[in-house]
Parts: C-alpha cells; structure tokens; sequence
C-alpha cells in the first residue's frame, strides 16, 4: 500500500511538472492551432465531448476541432486542416490543461466514450482503474491500426504494469509515433471504427 501510494505521487508530480513544461513550450503552437480552426472552420474552435475517466467517472475532454459541422460521416467532415492537427497531435495540446487538472494523466489509456461501458468485458473494464493518458502503449505500437482487441489489452496491460519508470519509457518513444504519423486512422476511417463488443464464443 505504502509502495502504490508512493507511485501515484510520483505519477501526480510527473503530470504536474511534466504537464505544465509541455503545455508552456507549446502554447505558441497551440495558438497557432487555435487560429487555424478559427480561420478554416469558424467557431467553435474547441471539441468537447463526455469521455470514461477513472473509476469510471465520466469528464469532458476538450481537444481542438478538426471536423466541419453536419451530418456526414467523421471521414467526409475531417478537414484538411483537421487532418493536419490530428497528424501532428496538436488537436491534443487542450488536454494538457486536464493533465494538470487531474482528470488526465500523461500516461494511461485513452479516455474512450460511456457508450462503450456495457460492453467490455470484465477484462477489459479494468483500463479504468488508472487515469486516462495523452499517450500510452497503445499509441506507441499503432495508433488507430491497431484492432479493438490489441488496443484494450495492451490498456490492461498498462494497468498490471505501470510505474514511473514504464511511463518515462512511453513518454520517450511517443515523439518518433507522433512525428512518423504512424497510425493516426484505420483505413476507411476517421479515427477508427467504433467498438462493437467482444465477439461472442460459438463453443
């Protein structure tokens, strides 16, 4: 217990120090993003939606907007400015605000939406026990290509492995997976598709 409480501690002073550095280097970069969404695709500049934290607690991620307003499909609205936020991982830069806030982590799976909830199993359900990240194993090994399956289970494995040391080595290789674009969509898609479940056992 003395052990685990210590590492989160670590964990929080990474976030904050970690965090704070990142988003003051970045701010003019940010800016820059924020006057391109403004520019190309009018207000509002920032995207809000309701993601599952920790404990499954749900928050409102705020990421700059990359698609037009309407009701086509995320790959017909996806600008290409959009695609260039989202390539660069600027679009996450608002996030860092979070990261401080503590909803977030640097660290840790990616907050994903409720609608998912009900239908991980139990397995599965464990990526909420740790605070959502920016980054992690599953962004350093494909992004978006990686199937639901690998996806959710190196979260899991995260979660069964994490430490201070294990977050420094993910916070090293996520800028070689951010600069090699490496992954940012499925093919066909957005981002990727949608989690659908597990697929159930025929035996």
């Amino acid at each position: 217990m003395i052990a685990t409480g210590i590492m989160l501690i670590v964990k929080r002073c990474m976030d904050i120090f970690g965090g704070g550095l990142v988003l003051l280097l970045t701010a003019p970069i940010l800016a820059l993003g924020c006057c391109l969404v403004l520019v190309t695709m009018g207000r509002p500049i920032f995207f809000r939606q309701t993601r599952i934290g920790r404990g499954e607690q749900p928050f409102t991620l705020v990421k700059l907007r990359t698609m037009s307003i309407g009701d086509d499909d995320d790959a017909a609205r996806l600008t290409p400015v959009g695609r260039f936020l989202r390539a660069s991982s600027i679009d996450e830069l608002p996030s860092l605000v979070q990261v401080l806030a503590g909803d977030m982590s640097l660290v840790g799976p990616r907050p994903l939406l409720p609608a998912y909830l009900e239908l991980y199993d139990n397995r599965q359900r464990r990526r909420h026990e740790v605070k959502p990240g920016l980054t992690g194993l599953a962004q350093i090994a494909g992004r978006n290509q990686i199937d639901w399956a690998d996806r959710l289970e190196l979260d899991v494995r995260y979660v069964e492995t994490h430490a201070p040391l294990v977050d420094l080595a993910i916070l090293a290789k996520t800028p070689w997976a951010v600069l090699s674009s490496r992954g940012i969509a499925a093919d066909g898609h957005a981002t990727m598709p949608s989690f659908e479940g597990n697929p159930k056992c025929d035996c």
